[in-house]
């Protein structure tokens, strides 16, 4: 199934779809290439942090949108003239050409979700998921089942055809966590392109090897440390380390349970060092995860009760 899923990403190489312009060709890429299907012009340089942002969103979704819109990139320091004639202020600004005319476009960074409506708005209708989308939702529905060797197979299979997706690589890092071999997550992570280091699905990754390496050196020591706080249960320290523990362990819901108990007993203990873990742990979960979501209730009604 996700063979075919994939066969189905090649399309056009990524090379005929995203092309760097410049004063000289601009005519023939964009005016005249227009002529035949929608041409997208970005104009970024090399110093514009939103153009870092936009950049890779924007080829993804002209990428993704199979052949039916072109994206050609002006680096606005080397054509100077050509932002000058196209009254280019502000940067990123992205303009739509349809019919060797400019049609549609904005100035500043979107989200990931209004760049694709964009793209598939000039692709000629609301752009479905890709090839890639589609086999990433199989492979967390496996995930979700508890097929983690399914889910695997799929990520290796998608970064074949993109060797840099974040989600993939992510995916790849969580299962290795799960394996306990962290040093393999680690050179996942090590892997992820700049450009994706914020992406919810790679601090997730990155947020869960952290609890797990934490756990790691807490390993066998869960016994000493309910010893310590039967001896004394103000040991935050020792209490903190337990919940680190248990976590590792795959003992979530106790090892929340303790820190709950700790924020109660003593919020402001060492910066709020306790709610500061339940957030790490909060990352490494998902946002979405029903766990998470029922305990950021739990922490809210103690932190304002």
């Amino acid at each position: 199934m996700v063979d075919a899923i994939l066969g189905n990403a090649g399309g056009p190489p990524a090379a005929d779809l995203v092309k760097n312009g410049s004063t000289a060709t601009f005519m023939a890429d964009v005016i005249d290439g227009s002529k035949d299907q929608a041409v997208i012009v970005d104009f970024w340089a090399p110093w514009c942090g939103p153009c870092k942002q936009l950049g890779p969103a924007l080829e993804k979704a002209v990428k993704d949108a199979r052949g039916a819109v072109k994206l050609v990139k002006i680096n606005v320091d080397e054509n100077q003239e050509l932002a000058a004639q196209m009254r280019i202020q502000s940067i990123p600004a992205v303009y739509a050409f349809k019919g060797g005319r400019p049609v549609d476009g904005f100035v500043g960074a979107l989200p990931d979700s209004q760049v694709k409506q964009f793209v598939g708005k000039l692709a000629g209708g609301a752009a479905g998921p890709s090839p890639i989308e589609e086999a990433l939702a199989v492979a967390k529905e496996a995930v979700a089942a508890g097929d983690q060797e399914q889910a695997d197979e799929i990520y290796e299979q998608i970064l074949q055809h993109e060797a840099d997706n974040a989600e993939a690589i992510a995916g790849l890092a969580k299962s290795a966590i799960a394996q306990k071999d962290l040093a393999a997550a680690k050179q996942r992570l090590a892997n992820v392109p700049a450009a994706a280091a914020s992406h919810a699905e790679v601090q997730a990754a990155r947020a869960a090897l952290e609890v797990a390496e934490a756990g790691h050196k807490a390993q066998g020591a869960t016994a000493e440390l309910e010893a310590r706080i039967q001896a004394d249960p103000q040991d935050h320290q020792a209490r903190l380390d337990l919940a680190v523990a248990l976590f590792a362990a795959g003992e979530r819901e106790r090892a929340i349970d303790e820190l709950l108990g700790l924020v109660k007993r003593a919020r402001e203990w060492n910066e709020q060092a306790a709610r500061k873990q339940l957030v790490k742990f909060f990352e490494a979960m998902g946002h979405a995860d029903p766990l998470t979501v029922e305990t950021r209730k739990r922490l809210s009604s103690i932190l304002f009760s």
